[in-house]
């Protein structure tokens, strides 16, 4: 077929490494080779998926229509401290590239993976940071009108895990580019944000606040919790961390004296890690013929070996109905579903 290649494995691309297929697929590096791909589905009747860097999704079969790839992965400072990445920048190479250059606000989201473009889309996060937090500009092909659109950070409606990319503009909007207002780390006034979970005691032992420090205690951190997906195929957190009404997680912490939980929404509410509540249900290790839960991190669901998408979801199910059952919090899943 003209412009596509076609019956296109998708087992290399995605971290799950789940067996599908595409009827279709096609790479785009500019917004005139995109606008080209939705013309062409438009004439031709077919649906279309863009597949990023395939590590928060689960592909429950063969896609019958195309799935669009984005290839541009160019990062520059078109101003001092601010950063624009193409969509198919590698996360942590923009960290990285962040670190080098002594500009800060990136570092505590090391190691996460994924590209650039899915950073406003999912509102990535970890360890007390989000991508919202240093996103200045999203800049988006509206597959509708076949026009690139620019919204500023503070109009992308930014939630936990969510943004007006997963709203209104689902479906609509390819997200082709990311600016990031970054800050200097030289001239003694950049703030660290090192109070997340065990993350200070790991900075001081290398030596104290820094960029490096923290990119290095964040990477060893998440190399000792967090598989390989070429080693067990996984999508990282399957899991959101539940945010409950400030009451509801007082009376389970009098149950529960040891249960942890950051107060946010000014205190009236309190989210509790979907890890910690997984882990007392008693699942944390638990395997079943090809899928299981990673021994060190019961946020990750594994593939064994030759799992299927429906084997990965049944045992996401029964999780979430046994942690409800023993807790009263209803767990959602952050990965997306093909």
């Amino acid at each position: 077929m003209t412009n596509f290649s076609d019956n296109f494995t998708l087992r290399g691309r995605n971290t799950f490494g789940l067996d599908a297929t595409a009827r279709h697929w096609a790479e785009f590096r500019t917004n005139d080779r995109l606008r080209e791909l939705i013309l062409a589905c438009r004439e031709r009747d077919l649906p279309w998926y863009v597949l990023s860097g395939g590590s928060n999704i689960i592909l429950t079969g063969n896609f019958p229509g195309v799935v669009l790839h984005p290839t541009a992965d160019g990062i520059s400072e078109p101003e001092p401290g601010l950063v624009r990445a193409e969509a198919a920048v590698v996360w942590d190479d923009l960290v990285g590239w962040a670190v080098e250059r002594g500009l800060g606000g990136l570092e505590n989201l090391s190691l996460i993976p994924g590209y650039a473009g899915a950073a406003p889309v999912q509102n990535i996060g970890a360890y007390g940071a989000e991508a919202k937090d240093t996103i200045e500009t999203v800049e988006y092909f509206d597959t509708e009108t076949l026009e690139t659109v620019r919204i500023a950070g503070k109009d992308c409606a930014f939630g936990y895990r969510d943004s007006v990319f997963k709203g209104p503009l689902r479906g609509r909007a390819v997200v082709t580019a990311v600016e990031f207002r970054l800050a200097p780390e030289a001239g003694g006034k950049y703030t660290y944000n090192i109070g997340y979970g065990d993350l200070r005691d790991r900075v001081m032992e290398l030596g104290g606040p820094s960029l490096k420090n923290i990119r290095r205690a964040v990477i060893a951190i998440r190399r000792e919790k967090l598989p390989d997906p070429a080693v067990a195929g996984n999508a990282g957190s399957f899991f959101k961390n539940p945010v409950v009404p400030a009451g509801q997680a007082e009376a389970l912490r009098r149950q529960y004296p040891d249960m942890p939980g950051y107060p946010c929404d000014n205190g009236t509410q309190v989210k509790i890690p979907a890890a910690w509540l997984i882990d007392r249900a008693g699942w944390k290790g638990f395997r079943c013929g090809t899928v299981g839960v990673h021994p060190r991190q019961a946020l990750v669901l594994v593939n064994l070996g030759g799992a299927t998408a429906q084997e990965i979801l049944n045992l996401a199910r029964r999780i979430i109905c046994d942690v409800e059952k023993k807790f009263g919090i209803t767990l959602s899943m952050e990965v997306n579903i093909l």
